[in-house]
């Protein structure tokens, strides 16, 4: 098994490992996956053992999209509460935004003060990007030689000031400096011209919030993107996708050997414009939510391989910055406790089974961050779990969520899954939404 002496069994008649769904025995040392063993397997002298019976054991997942704004904003969300929630929804890796946080992690020193604020209070593994602005070329290398996973940068304005967008000149400066030292740029693409010659309408109509974000500002953004990292030679992702309609422009990229891979959130997936009312911006974000018939062509492209990965965006704000006005309210949804409800309940619906949940929650974030110890059930990697009920319901109520504001979009929803455990490095962190003090590592690319 190992040369370390195995503490601890878990045992359940349905883990997910990359080769499938099977009854097995999960053996752990020293807060690694020792073995992957048959169900039967003898439970080694001294070793605890867990038995969960049916209950479904998946790796923790990963999300690489978290915005927890701490320092700076603390009061719209805070390394303490995230971490929590991501906890309570079966998270046991979060990767944190550059911006919201104030100081933005645009240097190294500015890295360091998010560092040193998250260390005491992480529940959940935490690694940070490093973002790219208009100013901070210089400091790209320095960031990636500290340890940030990769870059975010905007190609429209962030919504804060000290985080402003790359123009395309700009894009293509910074683009060329992190690939030639093989970094990972991430971008949220929407087009500044096509937003601005877009109808602006304030207001509580989400039909005008809609059609101030076209689909034609993210194609536009994601060809330009994509011509420049063809052209470099650069590793890019695509942060967030909301418009179907770039799909095959990705996948045609992807033929032509373009390092571009995607990601789509939770809310793009799992609710439409059709339902929203009018002045609950709570559903509000950007991109934004879109018709039903884009939601059904993004899961075709979840099916077919052309979106990676699903991860939350987690972008929370204080409640009295969601007011009733679509044009003015803050944009950004809270979803990092209720991701893997949220879309198992929308895959089961549509044929998909919990391996691909896993695939597209766990696996494929940890691949994109690089991080080889985490996303999957396998000897070598940490013993970082969620069990789950996948045939259990449960009614969101915001009172129950863990993040700091209780906003959410999915208030009243039913939804299958409950997590009933959560594991890190084979500690139980979470029991049925019980949290255990926080055991959180810093973590740093490569590590």
């Amino acid at each position: 098994m190992s040369d370390v002496e195995v503490d601890l069994v878990l045992r359940s008649t349905r883990v997910i490992t990359p080769e499938g769904t099977r009854a097995a025995t999960v053996a752990v040392a020293g807060g690694r996956i020792a073995a992957v063993e048959p169900y039967d397997a003898d439970v080694p002298a001294g070793a605890r053992l867990e038995d969960f019976g049916d209950d479904v054991v998946l790796p923790g997942l990963v999300d690489t999209h978290v915005h927890v704004n701490d320092p700076g904003r603390s009061e719209w969300e805070g390394f303490w509460t995230a971490t929590r929630a991501a906890a309570a929804g079966g998270i046991t890796t979060l990767l944190d935004m550059p911006l919201n946080s104030l100081p933005p992690t645009t240097t190294v020193d500015h890295l360091a003060v998010k560092r040193d604020v998250a260390r005491s209070k992480a529940h959940v593994d935490v690694g940070f990007w490093g973002g790219a602005i208009p100013s901070n070329v210089k400091d790209l290398r320095p960031l990636h030689d500290a340890g940030v996973f990769g870059f975010k940068c905007f190609l429209s304005p962030s919504g804060v000031e000290e985080f402003p967008e790359l123009d395309q000149e700009q894009l293509a400066r910074s683009m060329a400096e992190i690939s030639g030292f093989g970094g990972l740029l991430i971008v949220h693409a929407e087009d500044p011209h096509h937003l601005a010659s877009a109808p602006q309408r304030s207001g509580p109509r989400y039909a005008d919030f809609l059609a101030s974000r076209p689909r034609d500002a993210e194609n536009t953004a994601i060809g330009n993107l994509i011509s420049h990292a063809k052209r470099l030679g650069a590793r890019v992702h695509v942060l967030h996708l909301s418009s179907s309609d770039a799909l095959p422009l990705i996948a045609e990229a992807r033929r032509e050997g373009v390092a571009v891979t995607v990601e789509s959130c939770p809310h793009f997936l799992t609710l439409t414009a059709e339902e929203v009312p009018d002045g609950a911006t709570e559903f509000k974000c950007c991109p934004p939510i879109r018709e039903a018939a884009n939601q059904d062509a993004l899961w075709q492209g979840l099916a077919d391989g052309t979106i990676d990965c699903i991860v939350s965006d987690h972008s929370p704000c204080t409640t009295d910055l969601k007011t009733p006005d679509f044009a003015s309210a803050w944009g950004g949804i809270s979803s990092l406790q209720l991701g893997l409800p949220a879309i198992w309940t929308e895959a089961r619906k549509r044929g998909h089974t919990l391996d691909d949940v896993v695939r597209w929650m766990a696996k494929a974030p940890a691949d994109l961050a690089g991080l080889g110890t985490k996303g999957a059930i396998e000897a070598g990697r940490d013993a970082d779990f969620a069990v789950l009920a996948p045939d259990a319901t449960f009614t969101v109520d915001p009172a129950e969520l863990h993040h700091r504001n209780q906003v959410t979009a999915y208030a009243g929803k039913t939804l299958y899954g409950v997590v009933r455990s959560t594991w890190l490095r084979g500690r139980r962190i979470v029991e049925n939404g019980n949290l255990a003090e926080p055991t959180g590592r810093l973590l740093e690319r490569n590590n």
